[in-house]
């Protein structure tokens, strides 16, 4: 069992709000992390509505069945009852006492009315992804809280022989736990194929499942490409407005991540459609047919899933620690890229590059000169990842850093 890094600010916040809200895609440890706190005495009873006795109980008398619930009560799969949140509502404003409810969702509160009304003011909402690779390695290590704390130093890290290994397994804990690659593979394309015909419905209005599960293939097969709606309503068959929808469902699903441009005032250079990516790698390796070898043959694909990758990792990262950064990317319109842009809540930017190679290039530190070109009062920090041992210096505010960097320590 993996201790996951959202541990801490969930018992914290369950101190001092009524109720919270661990939302995430199904699959990702909600239930494991809300039984853990049962056990550790946080929390006093556990509820699923995934149990259909206990959904039909609640939808029934909704009102009898809130009201009968210990204050410390872990509602698992809240989004399943919407009828209960209304009753949720007033129960804390009789009440307003710290830790009165923990609700999970396998979709996002803001896609139900009912859900979204009840959480104003009563609720805060935490997102659990996917285990991130520090927490697979039980590392303590947060690198987006690093990068505007601490400045980098020279450094060995340890090797990447293992990180085609890492982007097909993934961050799923019932894929990270198989070794069988085949296995792994099964379970998360039967994954996928249960969430468009058993999760989706929750959201409503999919007038074709078939389209959904093409969108989210296609999203595999181009990871971390810029949103082009034209250009996936024409392969999925259905039209903009309806494929628009589609990848809003997949978002209030948690499984895709829309990455969105960073902008700032700097005339019209900058491109504003956002990335697009899926929650874990094991995910779309599955989905689009890969296994290790062939990632190995293919490098082109190989190195958009590793910024995939790298994305998704820099917002486990996000969502494990109180200070209010933001991702984003930039794209310029002369072609002047930054793969991912880290915005703190003061405003500063630490530039990030992926590379699936071991050695760099000057042209490889492009973009990040531009943006601390465009904006050296915020710049604070320019990064290139890359596949090498060590973090080197490579001119005023950049740096080369190993990919491990991400869940190791210096050796």
């Amino acid at each position: 069992m993996y201790a996951r890094c959202l541990t801490e600010r969930l018992r914290r916040l369950l101190g001092v709000m009524p109720a919270v809200y661990l939302q995430g895609a199904r699959q990702t440890g909600k239930t494991t992390l809300a039984k853990q706190l049962l056990e550790a005495g946080v929390l006093r009873d556990y509820v699923s509505f995934d149990d259909p006795l206990v959904r039909t109980a609640a939808q029934r008398d909704p009102v009898g069945f809130v009201r009968n619930l210990p204050t410390g009560t872990a509602l698992d799969e809240a989004q399943l009852v919407p009828e209960v949140m209304p009753v949720l509502k007033m129960r804390i404003d009789e009440s307003r006492a710290a830790g009165m409810f923990l609700l999970t969702g396998s979709a996002s509160p803001l896609a139900n009315a009912q859900v979204a009304d009840a959480m104003v003011g009563r609720m805060v909402a935490l997102q659990l992804l996917p285990l991130a690779q520090a927490e697979i390695a039980g590392s303590a290590v947060n690198w987006v809280a690093q990068a505007f704390t601490e400045p980098p130093t020279s450094a060995r890290y340890p090797d990447a022989a293992d990180l085609t290994a890492r982007l097909t397994r993934g961050g799923y804990p019932v894929a990270v736990a198989l070794d069988d690659p085949a296995a792994r593979a099964e379970w998360l394309r039967s994954y996928a194929d249960a969430l468009i015909t058993r999760d989706l419905q929750t959201l409503g209005g999919v007038e074709r499942q078939d389209a959904v599960l093409t969108l989210l293939r296609l999203l595999a097969a181009n990871p971390c490409a810029t949103a082009n709606i034209a250009g996936l309503s024409r392969e999925t068959g259905v039209a903009q407005a309806t494929l628009s929808r589609y990848l809003s469902l997949l978002t209030n699903l948690f499984v895709a991540h829309p990455v969105p441009a960073w902008y700032a005032n700097l005339g019209k250079r900058l491109l504003k459609a956002p990335k697009l990516m899926l929650n874990d790698t094991g995910l779309a390796v599955a989905l689009a047919g890969f296994d290790e070898t062939r990632l190995e043959r293919e490098p082109t694909y190989a190195g958009k899933l590793l910024e995939n990758f790298v994305g998704m990792e820099l917002l486990k990262h996000i969502h494990c620690s109180d200070a209010q950064t933001r991702l984003y990317h930039l794209r310029t319109d002369k072609g002047i890229e930054v793969d991912f842009v880290l915005e703190s809540a003061q405003g500063e930017l630490v530039g990030v590059e992926v590379k699936r190679r071991s050695t760099l290039h000057a042209g490889d530190f492009r973009g990040l000169r531009w943006l601390q070109s465009a904006v050296p009062e915020r710049f604070r920090l320019g990064v290139v990842f890359y596949t090498g041992e060590r973090s080197l210096p490579m001119g005023e505010g950049l740096w080369a850093v190993p990919i491990t960097a991400l869940w190791s320590e210096p050796l």
